[in-house]
């Protein structure tokens, strides 16, 4: 049943949309049973948003203006870094139901609170026949922060009315942050990609929060809410509350290190436009530095003491995975281009680490490597001698020896160390953060059971689909969940500036550890 016909050729599709809801409501749904809104096929992006949603229209639950203020407590807080993590952070977070004047309360000590900033609200709507969601509106809150001091820990909390956590029985709900320093000094951070929800990825982050980062990289695949991950609208499996699990899985360790995310197939959720963004525009708010006018909100970079990140959407040169195929019009790579050729000028700026999800090179069964990123961006990686790829897409650990012109030209063994400037560049495939776990043609090496062999079987995913190669890359390779993490130290007078890279098992146990030195 839609819209009668007469009525509908005098309707938008925004008030053929509120038509159905009004007349199909989820109580009368509850009633009647399902009922499938065929002319729905996205959802509503609302106040506060920066992308239009696929069908553009507002709803306010009626309920949810009756529900007291004190009975709601915020879940799935996460940080982010501004452009600037010295001077600028944003606190995000979800309520379930909509409240009255969200806001920050934010303070130097935690018994002095008295700086209060109101949220941005962003409320996102997945109509009832959009996969698996039903009738679902989800409601992220927003707080940026600016001209805050480098290096100083803050202390927060966030609220609305009914619900201040300045109050003495909710001082259990506040939080911290540490922004970036003013001068380079040591610093850790971890990165892993494809978490999901589940044991294992609740396993790593309670690994993560131990190793002290100052900040996490996720390369791409994030929660899962969209379990086939091709970018389309005919996937019945889609659930977007899975999304309220992840950020309340994540919590313990998002409330307190920036969470610096990129975006893989699966975050491709189409049935919010832009490009699929639309849910993740309202979900994470990110360094706003990326190309312009592109729709690509998981592109941005940022310095942290001598390092800079550059985070990169590798579903705009995927072949393997085309729906977004494209979509920057070649404007991301020339923006990757300026910011490698800008970094590696910038005095300060030693180390520049770039992070997305589809694999440059890996030798997984599943989805091994994308010929698409070896194309367009490796050759900027090797001109201006990037010192770390990090990526996420295949389920597994696997790092490589020195590649350079899609060639060996070191071998990088366990407790080994790379020169960037005058090597190539070290991949790391670091996917093993809480899915499933694919597979390895050839055995496992890591550390402490080494296994070298000369050549591994895999295939590249080119524009005119597989191609298989054999190639003497794969340097160390571990199925099971782990993460990376790094230990960056800035160079002492007259010596190296040094990444001390690591792979971590969820057991703990360390099955991979490398140097990358950039004498300055």
């Amino acid at each position: 049943m839609g819209v009668p016909e007469k009525l509908a050729e005098r309707m938008s599709m925004a008030e053929q949309h509120e038509y159905l809801r009004a007349r199909f409501s989820r109580r009368n749904m509850i009633r009647g049973g399902a009922v499938t809104l065929g002319a729905v096929a996205g959802g509503a992006f609302v106040p506060g948003a920066t992308a239009q949603a696929a069908v553009p229209a507002q709803r306010t639950a009626a309920s949810a203006e009756k529900v007291d203020g004190a009975l709601v407590a915020p879940f799935g807080r996460h940080l982010a870094f501004g452009t600037d993590p010295r001077t600028e952070m944003t606190v995000s977070w979800q309520v379930p139901v909509a409240v009255k004047r969200p806001y920050i309360r934010i303070g130097a000590r935690p018994w002095d609170l008295s700086r209060k900033i109101e949220a941005e609200v962003r409320a996102l709507h997945t109509p009832a026949g959009v996969g698996a969601s039903g009738d679902h509106t989800q409601y992220y809150l927003h707080a940026r922060l600016t001209h805050l001091r480098p290096g100083r820990t803050y202390y927060y909390g966030v609220g609305h009315d009914g619900f201040d956590p300045a109050a003495p029985h909710l001082a259990g709900t506040l939080g911290t942050f540490t922004t970036a320093p003013a001068h380079s000094e040591p610093f850790t951070f971890t990165a892993f990609g494809d978490e999901g929800v589940g044991y294992h990825g609740l396993a790593n982050d309670a690994l993560l929060l131990g190793q002290n980062p100052a900040f996490h990289l996720h390369a791409g695949d994030i929660a899962y809410a969209d379990p086939a991950g091709a970018g389309k609208t005919g996937d019945t499996g889609f659930d977007s509350r899975i999304w309220d699990q992840f950020l309340a899985q994540t919590e313990s360790v998002a409330k307190s290190v920036p969470w610096m995310v990129s975006y893989g197939n699966h975050d491709m959720e189409a049935w919010y436009s832009p490009n699929g963004y639309g849910g993740e525009e309202a979900r994470w708010q990110l360094p706003e530095n990326g190309p312009d006018k592109a729709n690509l909100p998981g592109v941005y970079s940022f310095v942290h003491g001598n390092t800079a990140i550059i985070s990169l959407d590798a579903n705009d040169v995927s072949f393997e995975i085309p729906a977004n195929l494209g979509i920057s019009g070649g404007t991301q790579t020339k923006w990757l281009e300026a910011q490698l050729k800008k970094y590696r000028a910038a005095k300060g700026v030693d180390f520049i680490v770039v992070f997305f999800h589809h694999c440059a090179y890996c030798t997984s069964t599943a989805h091994s490597s994308e010929g698409g990123v070896r194309q367009e961006w490796v050759p900027l990686f090797e001109k201006y001698t990037v010192d770390l790829v990090i990526n996420g897409h295949n389920h597994q650990y696997e790092r490589t020896d020195v590649i350079k012109g899609n060639e060996v030209t070191k071998k990088l063994p366990i407790g080994g160390t790379a020169y960037p400037e005058t090597e190539g560049v070290v991949y790391v495939t670091a996917g093993a953060a809480g899915r499933s776990l694919y597979a390895f043609t050839a055995p496992d090496s890591y550390e402490g059971h080494e296994n070298d062999v000369e050549s591994v079987s895999a295939f590249v995913n080119l524009k005119g689909g597989k191609q298989n190669e054999t190639v003497a890359w794969s340097r160390v390779r571990y199925l099971n969940y782990s993460f990376l993490r790094v230990d960056v130290t800035p160079a002492a007078k007259g010596r190296t500036a040094t990444l001390k890279v690591r792979g971590i098992a969820e057991s703990g146990e360390e099955i991979d550890h490398f140097t990358v030195a950039r004498r300055v």
